[in-house]
């Protein structure tokens, strides 16, 4: 930083204090001991003697040094008043390395152990030399170990001359802080957030330990790092080593001289450096078991140590207020009250996580004490500028709060300033510092209107929402810690989602493959149904079709079908294997029916043209089921009957205008009605209802079934023929029999009635017509009508109008 004004300050410049050097090593039964001096007798009244520290061997080997090849130390130590010069502190570095005592060219008796334990020690009265000091401690202590014989010192020797020459004769002919060697970036790094709470807890002066199992050296320079970040305080570290000494605050004055153009007069001028180690206080970067008697002393309030024994952390309530772990980098407050001012207020957290941001995003693993965009944001330099524009904010803003409370009635507010501009730095912590020994040596040698120099107001002031939720959100995601403690779990969860993808993969196409198949089932399935619904309705279709087809012709009423021979056409097609076995027949027996119901129905006709015109026609409809037995709705004994027999038959009847028959052959075989014919001599005719081709029931009468004969007859109410034809009847004596039909039935459904008129009865060409077995049909001889006179007849019966018969 720079020395202060002289102007403040009453001490005369003292002579430079020429550096020391000496050689520790530990000694199998003493332990730790100063084997040899360099230095210190150059005044006869002023010599540094071990007899003076007797905890310094401890000092220059720390606790657990033996388990590394080569580590630091630093400490301090108290330097005696002589004469004028004031008690004062000095400062101590060591170089500890080890060596194979095999390796030796030369061993003494006193070399008992497998391994030889040395420190190279330089104690000087500034740390600020530490940086430089660092990288020529560390050469000559290699060398000398590389000649493997400690007796010969000339390295040593020589070592501390030059130190000499670099130091004493040296005045401020190099700037001494670039040779300091503490990287503030990896400290901000490390502890982020929490390097404004260790900062802010320096300045309330707590007992605060550092730990370090790991490296003593990394446990020295945390501490330098954190009480280089207050401006100017490694420079006026006299009074570090013991609580006794005071020094500073004696010889200060108050800096009433103020140039703008200088940093220093500046500093000088806002309070800086705030002496955190005054009176009552102690800092010891290493400080061995040996002293914890002046840590627990009475007049030892405040302390910043470090050590790497754990005994301490089994006693952290009596020694310490807040441990600092390096180990894990935790923060341990012991004291509640202590913990209720350290917490950051939301400037705070904006400022120092802006800070900390600035050297992540500059963070370079390699060289973490420069940016890796080797600009100025980022570096150490911009780090402390930053910690020295927010102290002085604090002064300024704590400094205007207190100028307030003292001048409550004729106090001259400023302008942009709303509010108490100390309680973004915290109500609680602002309240605790106003207690610490540093406060009242601030106090005591600043002026009151420091406010008019730098603007009393935190760096971060103001309500900045957006900002807030950032960076809270990057806190706790910082705090959660997931790239630290989730790698494995990362590395197992990355694992186990590349084979769940490959399952289910696996499993989804397994599933459309099955979706797919289902799917061509279901389209061949449904393909197939209406394959078989498309077969079953051109299946109905045909069986209706061969229903209404396996039904006689209708009963033609009009005259002209009476002269019409031609058999009704049957609409199924022919039985090639009933052709095949029955030729004959099919040629010869529809010839005859046709030309024997032919000469019937022109005899009919003439007598129908002579009968009367006109006469109500009574038709009798049996209503029940088609497959029931057939009967003559009405039954005269003067009915005339059909007989047929095996050697020949007749047709004989005077009641009927017209009859024609057609022959139909090759029904269905299921559907095929078989009447078989029984003489039984009843003079009864029995027959089945049957339905013409649109299902109506056209009357009674004789029928034969097993030729498939229509029969049509038409019932002509003529007394005079009627009369004729019953005398015709008796004297022919024709005997009635009466013809038992017996029908196979088969379940059909029933069908509406429909009278179809004038339905034209055909034959069908080449129709074969097969006799039912055991029932042979032949033809009936043309019988020649004769002509009977109309003769009036006394005794009149009652006409008989029977009905058209339908024999199947």
């Amino acid at each position: 930083m720079g020395d202060i004004s002289p102007s403040t300050m009453t001490k005369p410049k003292q002579k430079p204090f020429p550096p020391i050097v000496s050689i520790v090593g530990f000694h199998h039964a003493k332990g730790p001991d100063v084997e040899h001096w360099f230095g210190g007798d150059e005044d006869p009244n002023d010599v540094c003697t071990d007899a003076e520290w007797p905890f310094f061997p401890f000092m220059a080997l720390c606790d657990g040094s033996h388990s590394f090849e080569q580590d630091f130390s630093y400490f301090t130590l108290k330097r005696e008043a002589r004469g004028d010069r004031p008690s004062s502190s000095l400062f101590g570095i060591s170089c500890t390395m080890q060596l194979d005592s095999r390796l030796l060219k030369e061993r003494s008796a006193e070399v008992t152990r497998s391994t030889v334990q040395k420190a190279v020690v330089v104690i000087t009265d500034s740390p600020v030399y530490f940086g430089h000091l660092r990288e020529q401690l560390v050469m000559v202590t290699s060398a000398w170990f590389a000649q493997r014989n400690f007796e010969d010192l000339e390295i040593i020797k020589k070592f501390r001359e030059s130190l000499v020459r670099s130091i004493c004769e040296r005045e401020d002919g190099f700037d001494r802080e670039t040779y300091l060697g503490l990287s503030l970036r990896e400290f901000i790094y490390r502890f982020r957030h929490n390097a404004l709470v260790l900062f802010k807890c320096a300045l309330l002066q707590p007992k605060m330990l550092f730990f370090s199992s790991k490296s003593c050296e990394k446990l020295c320079m945390t501490q330098f790092a954190l009480v280089s970040l207050i401006p100017g305080l490694l420079e006026k570290l006299q009074d570090a080593s013991d609580p006794e000494l005071n020094d500073y605050e004696e010889t200060r004055e108050k800096a009433v001289d103020l140039k703008t153009s200088d940093r220093h007069s500046l500093l000088a001028y806002m309070g800086c450096p705030l002496q955190i180690f005054g009176k009552g206080s102690l800092f010891g970067p290493y400080t061995p078991l040996q002293q914890l008697d002046m840590l627990a002393d009475q007049h030892t309030k405040s302390y910043i140590v470090g050590s790497t024994n754990s005994l301490l952390l089994q006693q952290k309530d009596r020694y310490s207020d807040i441990i600092v772990n390096l180990d894990d980098l935790s923060l341990n407050i012991t004291s509640s009250s202590l913990r209720a001012a350290l917490t950051l207020t939301a400037a705070d957290k904006r400022w120092i996580n802006s800070l900390t941001q600035t050297v992540v995003d500059s963070w370079d693993e390699n060289d973490p004490s420069r940016p890796k965009t080797m600009a100025f944001t980022g570096s150490e330099d911009f780090i402390r500028m930053q910690f020295e524009e927010y102290i002085l904010a604090l002064l300024s803003a704590v400094k205007y709060s207190t100028y307030v409370e003292r001048h409550a009635d004729d106090a001259i507010l400023l302008a942009e300033v709303d509010g108490d501009p100390s309680a973004d730095f915290g109500v609680d912590w602002v309240h605790h510092w106003k207690t610490t020994e540093n406060y009242r040596i601030f106090e005591k040698f600043t002026e009151d209107n420091i406010f008019d120099v730098i603007p009393p107001r935190h760096v971060y002031a103001g309500a900045r929402a957006y900002e807030d939720l950032t960076r809270r959100i990057n806190q706790q995601m910082a705090e959660l810690k997931i790239n630290e403690k989730m790698a494995a779990g990362r590395a197992a969860v990355t694992q186990t989602f590349a084979t769940g993808s490959r399952k289910v993969s696996t499993a989804i196409n397994t599933l459309w493959a099955d979706i797919e198949k289902a799917r061509k089932e279901r389209d061949a399935a449904a393909k197939q149904l209406e394959e078989m619904e498309r077969l079953n309705a051109e299946l109905a279709a045909h069986e209706e079709q061969r229903l209404r087809a396996s039904r006689p012709g209708s009963i033609r009423t009009d005259v002209s079908s009476l002269n019409d021979p031609s058999p009704t056409p049957s609409p199924l097609p022919p039985d090639t294997a009933t052709k095949d076995k029955e030729p004959q027949a099919q040629t010869t027996i529809p010839s005859r029916a046709s030309s024997y119901f032919s000469s019937w129905a022109t005899w009919a006709g003439e007598k129908r043209r002579k009968a009367f015109t006109s006469a109500p026609q009574q038709e009798s409809q049996d209503t029940r089921s088609p497959t029931a037995s057939v009967r003559s709705s009405q039954t005269h004994p003067d009915e005339e009957y059909v007989q047929l027999s095996n050697g020949g038959g007749s047709l004989r009847g005077s009641s009927f205008d017209g009859l024609e028959m057609v022959n139909v052959k090759n029904l269905d075989s299921s559907r095929r009605s078989i009447d078989t014919v029984d003489s039984v001599g009843t003079g009864k005719t029995k027959g089945t209802n049957n339905e013409d081709e649109t299902g109506s029931q056209v009357g009674t009468g004789g029928s034969i079934s097993a030729t498939t004969t229509v029969v049509e007859m038409e019932s002509i109410p003529d007394i005079a023929e009627v009369d004729i034809v019953n005398k015709k009847v008796e004297e022919c004596e024709i005997k009635c029999v009466e013809v038992e039909v017996g029908k196979k039935e088969v379940d059909l459904p029933a069908t509406p009635v429909t009278a179809v008129p004038n339905t034209p009865v055909t034959a069908v060409p080449s129709t074969p017509v097969t006799a039912v077995p055991n029932t042979p049909v032949t033809a009936v001889p043309n019988t020649p009508v004769v002509e009977i006179p109309d003769t009036p007849v006394a005794n009149t019966t009652p006409a008989v109008a029977p009905a058209a018969t339908t024999v199947q």
